[in-house]
């Protein structure tokens, strides 16, 4: 099998070179309890300095490790794979999650002017030690994933809500493709919260909200969320200050009735600087391909910046529960904010701990009705 799998990546890497499309190829490990004489291993595209786990393969083989084939390194054969396994993926430690959580935490008395966006201390080296170190949580974050949902299954109640929040160009998509994207789909629910509808406006500002939580058993994303009615509505003075002050109280009366219904909440903050949203803009102008990403009304609200980061300031503060914390991670590096939101998911999961359901039926009866079969 382990010759059949060489000659599957031999053949793909020249149809690859022939078609002028690049691919990245990353054997990982199975996560308990999974048999250890199976090993999945992910076709990746090939994303700009980036990993995005596609197409699943399972084959026997041997355990292998966890590898990474760094961007300007030709793929030719399995003997580059782990050549490139033990010169990368060897380099640095693997973190404890809890330890990377608990550095982006944000507390009631901490001040958002004192985080750095740059930030870079809890990665394990440097960017190439961190995208790899980053590809190792995902057998357990997908182990666990497939446990959560399998339990929803059974009748369990619990799920995951990873809230994300930024401003403009913050990467809050592009958090969602690379670390949420290498679950299965059919358990995560992604919800972007755009300008209100009538509909919505008719509402309490809740409402819509509460209607996109995520089902037992699954992990929703919210882009952007409830929290956009401390923060934009403040700024443009969209409602009354006596409004908008007084939902703050009212958002944590909410998250705490949702956890207290099963779903953990992660709430994240992406922090970018002021120049990284600049370049940023600039990118998407410098390139065609990414023209449909440019809103020039994302200029209108830079003027604002200074506005925002008050708000921000508050609603961290104000909102930074026991039951649902704040966490603000730096983001002017987007392999370092994967490296992060990758151990805040890993963490979470860790803390539910899901749970196989056991079987509703005479598990040894159908083996016999199995083994009769013709």
């Amino acid at each position: 099998m382990a010759e059949k799998i060489a000659t599957m990546i031999a053949a793909m890497s020249t149809w690859s070179a022939n078609t002028s499309q690049k691919f990245q190829f990353c054997a990982l490990p199975t996560a308990a309890p999974m048999a250890a004489a199976t090993m999945p291993t992910s076709i990746v595209r090939k994303q700009p300095r980036g990993w995005l786990f596609g197409t699943t393969i399972r084959a026997t083989a041997p355990m292998m490790s966890p590898i990474k084939i760094a961007e300007k390194k030709p793929l030719n054969c399995m003997g580059d794979i782990l050549a490139y396994r033990r010169t990368v993926v060897g380099k640095g430690s693997q973190k404890d999650p809890r330890a990377v959580v608990d550095a982006v935490a944000f507390g009631p008395s901490d001040v958002l002017a004192d985080r750095d966006p740059r930030d870079t201390s809890t990665a394990p080296g440097g960017r190439d030690e961190a995208e790899a170190a980053t590809a190792l949580l995902v057998p357990e974050l997908t182990s666990m994933q497939e446990r959560l949902y399998a339990e929803g299954v059974g009748g369990g109640q619990r799920s995951l809500l990873l809230l994300l929040q930024g401003m403009d160009t913050s990467g809050k998509d592009g958090t969602v493709r690379r670390v949420v994207g290498a679950m299965n789909p059919a358990g995560v629910r992604i919800t972007s919260f755009k300008k209100p509808t009538a509909e919505e406006l008719a509402h309490d500002f809740l409402w819509r909200v509460d209607n996109a939580l995520p089902e037992p058993g699954t992990v929703g994303v919210f882009n952007r969320s409830h929290y956009e009615d401390v923060l934009v509505v403040r700024v443009h003075d969209l409602v009354p200050e006596s409004e908008w002050s007084t939902r703050y109280d009212r958002i944590n009366e909410f998250e705490h009735r949702v956890v207290d219904a099963g779903t953990h909440i992660v709430k994240v903050m992406l922090h970018i600087s002021k120049d990284e949203q600049k370049k940023r803009l600039g990118d998407r102008l410098a390139d065609p391909s990414k023209y449909w990403k440019y809103n020039a009304g994302d200029l209108t609200e830079r003027a604002f910046w200074d506005d925002y980061q008050a708000a921000y300031q508050d609603a961290l503060a104000r909102c930074s529960t026991d039951s649902a914390p704040w966490y603000v991670v730096p983001a002017d590096h987007k392999w370092y904010r994967d490296w992060v939101v990758a151990n805040l998911l890993v963490c979470a999961m860790r803390d539910l701990n899901p749970v196989y359901p056991p079987a509703d039926f005479d598990v040894a009866e159908q083996r016999r009705l199995v083994a009769a079969l013709d």
